[in-house]
């Protein structure tokens, strides 16, 4: 990818910290907060946000950390596919900035894709001032069709002090920058039903060889241990991802994610064999896993009693929407993070920048306050948010599992990556019943096939990227 290629050092344990997303496009970035209750919207690709979060935190003390000018009379618009509460606290940070600066801006509803929406703005004559992209394939179309300016050096400026150097880069086209990453993601994370894990004295894995004891555990009380929304390919290739960045590398992540290497590499073969310990097993995946979409495979984890479907769900903070109300995030839904497959756990991470299109004092002002620590801990208090930002007190976010969530983004520095697939040319990597995500999901149904599917991916990788 485009981050440094240090290895992994940091990895979040509750245990220890108590230290340390629709279609693709919307499902990972859905994300609701019930009082209390932990919930990140997962941003990769960007989406919607249909539930309650508006209530939580306080945003009547905000930081001042970054001087902002005048821009009396200044009207600005900038767009995102955010809705709901999600949409209602990200106007509250707009409505500070208002405050500091006197200008006016409106927020823009757009459909998903939002690359097509804002190509339909920038055809009819008023492209937004900013436009909020889900991906780095999209921040450097948006530079390819000559859409997306430069950021200024006041932006330039809060992100040198903010955020890390992976999180600049992931921003950046030809080595110039062009996004800044107002939110994040972990998806590195399996969620689970704590009270089968009581009922079979079960404990929390660190390792993929610990989590295959914990699998055998959870079976032998009766209980199937994992559900796998393989329905939708992006699923299957999260769980790809945090098997190959711990296994492989970020080095060989990194050149694999730009088809540097072939996807008939060894590496690969390692990790589908890895994958094939979990996915092949017997009974050690819930039933109808092809017929089961992403938010049923949240929801048959904690839904059942002490016999739920299945133990574990494999997903990222955005899981939490499908929770359901009756299970407190924190004592009856758990998470921890994915196992070290290698030396070192993964973190893979999403995100949503912020990329200006009509360049102008006010939109690259605008762009700066994004940039800032004061921005972020607003919408951090308010719950259903996750920054990249690391010069947000981590105390800022409302609840014990979001501020350990959180943490370990931070934690990460530039040693996380960004999720694979939404680097990879839409036809491979993002298109149901076609490349990747096909290909994952008949491996899914035939786990022993791994060199057929290393040649498919290949096949299909070498055509979307161009050979």
């Amino acid at each position: 990818m485009r981050m440094t290629s240090s290895t992994i050092r940091t990895r979040w344990s509750p245990q220890r910290d108590k230290a340390t997303p629709h279609n693709r496009r919307a499902a990972k970035a859905a994300a609701a907060v019930a009082a209390g209750a932990l919930a990140l919207s997962l941003t990769a690709c960007g989406g919607a946000d249909d539930g309650d979060s508006g209530t939580q935190g306080n945003t009547e003390e905000t930081a001042n950390n970054v001087t902002l000018p005048k821009l009396d009379g200044t009207s600005l618009e900038i767009a995102a596919v955010w809705t709901g509460a999600e949409q209602a606290n990200f106007k509250k940070v707009l409505a500070e900035f208002e405050k500091r600066t006197g200008a006016k801006v409106t927020f823009v509803p757009a459909q998903d894709p939002i690359i097509n929406f804002i190509g339909s703005k920038v055809a009819g004559g008023q492209p937004p001032d900013i436009a909020m992209l889900p991906q780095p394939g999209a921040i450097k179309q948006a530079v390819d069709r000559g859409w997306a300016k430069p950021i200024g050096t006041e932006a330039q400026k809060e992100l040198g002090e903010n955020y890390s150097q992976g999180w600049q880069d992931i921003g950046k086209v030809g080595g110039k920058q062009y996004g800044v990453y107002y939110k994040a993601a972990n998806k590195s994370l399996i969620w689970y039903n704590n009270q089968v894990f009581e009922n079979a004295g079960a404990s929390e894995p660190e390792t993929w060889p610990d989590l295959l004891k914990t699998a055998q555990t959870v079976y032998d009380s009766g209980v199937t241990p994992f559900s796998v929304g393989g329905a939708e390919g992006w699923t299957l290739t999260d769980w790809f991802e945090n098997v190959y960045l711990s296994q492989a590398g970020p080095e060989k992540y990194d050149q694999l994610a730009k088809h540097e290497i072939k996807w008939t590499d060894p590496s690969v073969k390692d990790a589908l064999t890895t994958l094939a310990q979990v996915w092949g097993k017997a009974d050690y995946v819930a039933g109808g896993a092809l017929q089961t979409d992403f938010p049923a495979s949240v929801t048959q984890v904690f839904t059942g009693g002490d016999q739920p479907k299945a133990a574990m769900v494999a997903a990222g903070d955005f899981a939490q929407v499908n929770i359901p109300a009756t299970m407190k995030i924190g004592t009856d839904a758990k998470v921890f993070p994915f196992p070290a497959v290698g030396d070192n756990g993964p973190v893979v991470s999403g995100g949503d920048a912020a990329v200006i299109l009509q360049d102008s004092k006010g939109a690259q002002v605008l762009a700066t306050w994004l940039a800032s620590p004061d921005a972020a801990e607003i919408q951090a208090k308010l719950g259903g948010y996750l920054s990249p930002n690391k010069n947000v007190p981590n105390s800022a976010y409302p609840n014990a599992v979001q501020q350990r969530i959180a943490k370990a983004l931070i934690d990460a520095g530039d040693d996380f990556r960004f999720d694979m697939s939404d680097q990879a040319p839409q036809a491979f990597g993002g298109t149901p019943g076609k490349g990747e995500w096909k290909i994952l999901q008949d491996f899914l149904k035939n786990p022993k096939d791994i060199a057929g599917t290393q040649a498919k991916l290949e096949t299909e990788a070498a055509a979307a990227y161009g050979g």
